[in-house]
């Protein structure tokens, strides 16, 4: 029955001494595997004995890295298991099949459901299962009858053997392979690509053979993709906006010019992680390419009006763009710091979802900051040397000879 925060409440303030603390937990998982630990590294190979030596070498060599925490498997996880080993020779001089066997014994520890009750309101499952002392003790299974030929009731003891031991308390398969599942902490101020290097490294040196595979799962594994193409996914961002920007200025020198300002932003948002004791992981890569589109307006400000005074007023580029770095000072400090306010709140937020806000706002943050203290020194110097660079291109071109 589903109870109301109020009716909670009520509940605990009836009972003398207790006390009852709501807190919201944020619980944003990927993972498909569950578990104390947060992350999950999966083996998988057609041999279960091998699958469980070699994670159970794993788990002892991830033991001595400091990049990890609480390594654990579920393949090292047993229990007391009773095997019923059948006489099948005996079982068909009986008339008994292996398939009644099986049914016995779910009927008395399976909760077979035979039956429904319906009422008016409700209805109220039959549950057939044996009584529950039988459900505790393995010498049960020796009171336990099988019906045979003739409908005559068989000992289960007579015609199958009774082997105890230890068995896994679940067996994962993976495409019908087995696998085994070993899960870790990070050690404190540890980042998740050390730890994923580290237990890289691990499984190297122990050797583990080429018949097992090995994967990151959830969390881990996204973060492994997220890198693999995080070069790429910057470099095409820089593609694009260069291609933008040589359309709209028709130049080709230009367009490097505002791109120069893009390294400044990326150090600002590397060391504001850095200083506040946060990983560069997916939300902060998120965050420096949104500041490839937000820190290259100071030098689109100054860039567009230096080259509409050269073109339209015919001014020396010197003089441009010193007249565009005065005339556009005042509107580059309004919209850096509109942007910078607009960040803060992701930085300071608490509550829900601020774990992944914090670092979001930390690199916007960051790299606003250093990109604003430096291009606005930097991209007028930028500005002249490739305008120089360019008047240099064209006194080698070739002069076509003029028409008489």
């Amino acid at each position: 029955q589903a109870h109301t925060m109020a009716n909670l409440m009520e509940r605990a303030n009836a009972v003398a001494g207790a006390h009852l603390f709501l807190r919201p937990v944020q619980d944003l998982t990927i993972d498909a595997e569950g578990g104390a630990t947060a992350y999950h590294f999966a083996l998988q190979g057609a041999d279960e004995g091998e699958i469980t030596r070699w994670t159970q070498a794993l788990v002892d060599e991830l033991g001595d890295v400091r990049q990890v925490r609480h390594p654990t498997s579920d393949a090292l996880l047993k229990g007391g298991a009773v095997r019923v080993v059948l006489n099948r020779d005996v079982a068909a001089r009986l008339g008994i099949t292996a398939a009644a066997v099986d049914a016995a014994l779910y009927n008395a520890f399976g909760q077979r459901i035979i039956s429904t009750i319906f009422t008016s309101s409700t209805q109220y499952r039959v549950i057939l299962e044996g009584p529950p002392s039988m459900q505790t003790a393995p010498e049960s299974l020796q009171r336990l009858y099988v019906a045979g030929a003739g409908g005559a009731a068989v000992p289960l003891s007579a015609i199958a053997t009774f082997e105890t031991g230890e068995e896994p308390l679940q067996r994962n398969r993976v495409s019908q392979f087995p696998s085994a599942t070993i899960g870790f902490d990070l050690a404190p101020g540890v980042s998740l690509g050390a730890a994923v290097d580290a237990i890289t490294a691990a499984e190297a040196r122990i050797g583990v053979p080429n018949t097992i595979t090995t994967k990151f799962l959830g969390a881990a594994d996204a973060f492994r993709a997220a890198l693999s193409n995080e070069f790429w996914l910057i470099l095409a961002a820089i593609v694009c906006v260069y291609i933008v920007l040589g359309v709209l200025y028709e130049s080709f020198i230009h367009p490097l010019t505002i791109l120069s300002t893009l390294p400044s932003a990326g150090i600002g948002a590397l060391i504001a992680l850095i200083v506040t004791g946060n990983d560069l992981g997916v939300i902060g890569i998120i965050g420096i390419v949104l500041l490839i589109g937000i820190v290259k307006k100071n030098a689109i400000m100054m860039i567009d009006f230096a080259i509409s005074a050269q073109r339209e007023e015919g001014l020396a580029p010197e003089d441009a763009i010193r007249q565009a770095a005065a005339l556009r000072f005042r509107p580059i400090m309004m919209t850096t710091f509109a942007a910078l306010f607009a960040a803060l709140p992701l930085v300071f937020g608490t509550g829900m979802g601020a774990e992944l806000r914090t670092p979001l706002g930390l690199a916007i943050a960051g790299g606003l900051i250093l990109s604003q203290a430096i291009t606005l020194f930097t991209t007028p110097v930028v500005y002249l040397a490739f305008e120089r660079f360019q008047a240099r291109l064209e006194a080698r071109k070739p002069r076509e000879p003029a028409l008489a």
